[in-house]
């Protein structure tokens, strides 16, 4: 039988039991009074056995809520990390119920804060963003439930953000092969496809300018390999393949090839 002879506060905020045999045991204010040592000090090899466990206890669970203070964790998570950390199956539902009841594991406003992350801070769409929240193990009715609340024009607002910042730095391409590439990349991002086509039937692009520099071009580096009607069909093949329409194309080649 062992007797605590003294209990030290330290600055991590844990308690030092010093025994009577000058044996030191490091714990938490909560297993010290849920196992009474304020009252009764006197300590068998079977208190001591539930210190250790308690201790474990306390030790997974601040870990746990460590995690959650950086940001919110699904149930998922939560699990996932208890066990990485060889958690028992009894101890992990013990301290996953325990967060729920304090509602620090809730999965509803988990989706609701990841959902508005992805809006706020990166390309996300509604689709890739239920994909993630998928792969987190969230229900699909709190997925579906969270995702309606969302006003479809913030993302039509982002689709056309994302489209005018590509328009800007995609000069080279043609009108044609630009909303195809602006197409392709936001799909990629998750936006839905209707969203996509409605935000590009609102923008106007013209490919006047664009297609008399690719001509120019082109023309001063066929013109040294070909002449007249091998010329005519290299450039217009040439500008085709670059994806401008056969419109566009013998328009141009009626303006620069007969002057």
């Amino acid at each position: 039988m062992m007797k605590v002879s003294k209990i030290k506060k330290l600055p991590s905020g844990k308690y030092n039991l010093v025994l009577d045999n000058h044996q030191k045991f490091t714990t938490y204010d909560e297993v010290i009074l849920k196992n009474n040592l304020l009252y009764n000090p006197n300590i068998d090899s079977e208190v001591l056995n539930k210190l250790n466990k308690d201790t474990k206890h306390y030790d997974i669970y601040n870990k746990v809520l460590k995690l959650i203070s950086v940001r919110l964790r699904s149930e998922k998570e939560i699990s996932d990390y208890l066990i990485k950390n060889s958690i028992e199956v009894d101890e992990q539902q013990i301290i996953i119920d325990k967060l729920k009841d304090i509602g620090l594991i809730n999965d509803k406003n988990f989706a609701k804060a990841f959902i508005q992350d992805k809006i706020n801070f990166s390309n996300s769409g509604p689709f890739k963003i239920r994909l993630e929240l998928q792969n987190y193990k969230i229900d699909e009715d709190i997925i579906e439930s969270e995702l309606d609340n969302i006003d479809s024009k913030v993302y039509l607002d982002k689709i056309k953000k994302i489209m005018d910042k590509k328009i800007k730095t995609n000069k080279k391409y043609s009108t044609y092969i630009l909303k195809q590439k602006i197409m392709s990349d936001l799909l990629n991002m998750g936006f839905y496809r209707d969203d996509i086509n409605m935000c590009l039937n609102d923008i106007s692009l013209t490919d006047d300018n664009l297609i008399a520099v690719a001509y120019d071009k082109l023309y001063k580096k066929l013109c040294l390999k070909y002449e007249g009607n091998d010329l005519y069909r290299k450039i217009k093949e040439k500008l085709y393949q670059k994806g401008f329409s056969l419109s566009e194309i013998d328009d141009i080649l009626n303006q620069k090839m007969t002057n």
